[in-house]
């Protein structure tokens, strides 16, 4: 099996992309790969060669949006639920590495560092991509269930 960083989508389409919690409508809600602040989730376009919104007929585009806000209050809920000092979710759609549509959805929390917490979360220093102490690991095994738990409740409702 290949490496799923290299091919997100297809690899969450075959249901071999590990961050996997749901599939939702228009999109595959995913853990982020880093856990620097617990909870940090991305949501996948569910479809390849899509880049940006407008890449979707209008129906599509308003379920991956609204998607989005379900996948955000989740991980809300979870967070407030499992985490110390949760405080806001930050939400941005940037697509400038990956040229795939998705979204990032960071918990933003009171404990952050004060020249931090209100600002982007990419102020934050380079290396918290790739130090091994902040990867996606069972560490937040807890904190997954609980957002998965409140995906299911609200994709009911």
């Amino acid at each position: 099996m290949s490496d799923f960083r290299t091919d997100r989508i297809g690899s969450a389409q075959r249901g071999e992309n590990p961050t996997v919690l749901r599939k939702l409508p228009a999109s595959y809600a995913v853990m982020g790969d880093v856990q620097w602040l617990p909870g940090y989730c991305v949501l996948l376009v569910d479809r390849l060669g899509v880049s940006g919104l407008t890449d979707l007929d209008r129906p599509t585009r308003r379920a991956y949006l609204e998607s989005m806000d379900v996948l955000a209050e989740a991980v809300q809920d979870a967070c407030r639920e499992t985490q110390t000092g949760f405080r806001r979710m930050n939400l941005e759609i940037l697509g400038n590495t990956d040229t795939f549509l998705h979204a990032h959805l960071w918990p933003r929390y009171d404990w952050e560092p004060p020249e931090r917490v209100t600002k982007p979360v990419w102020l934050y220093p380079a290396d918290h991509w790739t130090e091994e102490r902040h990867r996606l690991s069972a560490a937040q095994d807890e904190l997954r269930s609980a957002i998965g738990r409140h995906l299911d409740r609200l994709v009911k409702t």
